[in-house]
């Protein structure tokens, strides 16, 4: 039997709190949002949980949940999935870290990703730093998202820049075994990055220079169950960052680029639906994912995470045009305007073509009391699926 094509569409950090500037309405509330209502009108509501106790909340556990991949035994950290997206080998006696490019002014974390930085500039800094650290290997993602590897590495207590912007960075360097080795590579940045002239002309500009590099999250390359093995399905993954297309690419899920995708606020919305569309003319499922909302959640910027939600829900709007069958729309995780980080807490999602139970709209309230409940992420394809 041919099974129902499924589509997963996943705007990253959508979810957040009830917001004073909003009228206590959260930015979903808030948004107009009618092709996420008519999936939760026409579907089903309900919470799912996406980030399990004792994990940080990130990108990497949650979407790894989603796609029924528990991270309690399949997670090793965020900089070996991003390597594996890169096209990096990782040996097995390697440790990648995700390595931001980041601001630090008089010992505060300024900007965690140093206005977003263009990949092009970013390379070019990396490429310097590389020549000045020739024992380990630095690679150049998009924009501020890139790698650092050591060799023979034994793993190192670290903390995403995100989550300290505003504060003081001395608490929050690295600890543990490679700790000295991160903290000789975050020094040598320091004194590379100063006289570089990416950075001299960024000033010069007005935009705040790359003054360092910052790394945290990292494992060893993970091992996981082909998803066409696991679910008997043929499936595929369309975003802009490393992150996905890693867990992509290491679940054997088709990799698909989008020209215009850039995975920050004015990627190209409109290509990723057409590119979905094609997509599921020949593949059972597909994972969209749009990586905008949280980053306007992390610059604590309310209208650019409102729009960011409509502009999900436009794209949205634009497959249902062409596509039927069953469909989720969901945050990974919450990114609240009020602390400009991510939170572990339960998630939004409503499903069309899996029964129906009168909700209204889509949103953190009417979600709640959906009658799908509160369900665990890795529970989440298997009922799409039908095999739950």
């Amino acid at each position: 039997m041919t099974p129902v094509k499924c589509l997963v569409v996943l705007g990253d950090g959508m979810a957040d709190e009830p917001i004073g500037e909003l009228g206590g309405l959260t930015p979903l509330e808030y948004a107009k949002t009618p092709n996420m209502d008519r999936i939760a009108r026409e579907g089903a509501t309900g919470m799912l949980r996406t980030v399990p106790p004792g994990f940080e909340a990130g990108s990497d556990i949650a979407n790894l949940s989603i796609l029924g991949y528990d991270p309690r035994t399949s997670y090793t950290g965020r900089g070996p999935l991003e390597a594996v997206s890169m096209g990096v080998e990782l040996g097995p006696k390697d440790i990648a870290y995700r390595c931001n490019l980041s601001t630090v002014e008089n010992g505060i974390m300024a900007d965690f990703s140093s206005g977003h930085i263009s990949s092009a500039e970013g390379a070019s800094l990396l490429r310097s730093l590389q020549d000045a650290l020739p024992e380990v290997m630095v690679r150049g993602g998009v924009s501020y998202r890139n790698l650092l590897v050591l060799p023979g590495g034994k793993g190192s207590c670290t903390y995403p820049p995100h989550d300290i912007v505003g504060q003081e960075i001395a608490p929050y360097l690295p600890s543990g075994e490679d700790a000295p080795m991160l903290l000789r590579c975050m020094n040598t940045s320091r004194s590379v990055f100063s006289c570089h002239p990416v950075n001299d002309d960024r000033k010069k500009r007005g935009l705040p220079p790359a003054t360092q590099i910052w790394p945290w999250s990292g494992g060893r390359k993970p091992a996981l169950a082909p998803f066409e093995e696991k679910y008997r399905r043929r499936g595929g993954v369309i975003s802009a960052v490393d992150l996905l297309k890693g867990i992509a690419r290491c679940a054997g899920l088709e990799v698909i680029d989008v020209p215009g995708a850039t995975g920050y606020l004015d990627t190209d919305y409109a290509a990723k639906a057409r590119y979905a569309v094609s997509a599921l003319r020949r593949l059972d499922f597909l994972y969209l994912h749009v990586e905008a909302p949280d980053e306007a959640g992390h610059l604590g910027n309310v209208p650019e995470k409102v729009r960011a939600i409509e502009r999900v829900d436009e794209m949205l709007g634009a497959i249902l045009r062409e596509f039927t069958g069953v469909v989720a729309v969901l945050p990974d995780h919450p990114t609240p305007i009020r602390c400009r980080t991510h939170t572990g807490d339960p998630v939004p999602f409503a499903v069309l073509g899996r029964g129906s139970d009168g909700s209204r709209s889509f949103s953190e309230r009417e979600a709640r009391s959906g009658s799908l409940g509160e369900m665990e992420a890795t529970d989440l394809l298997p009922f799409l699926f039908g095999t739950r």
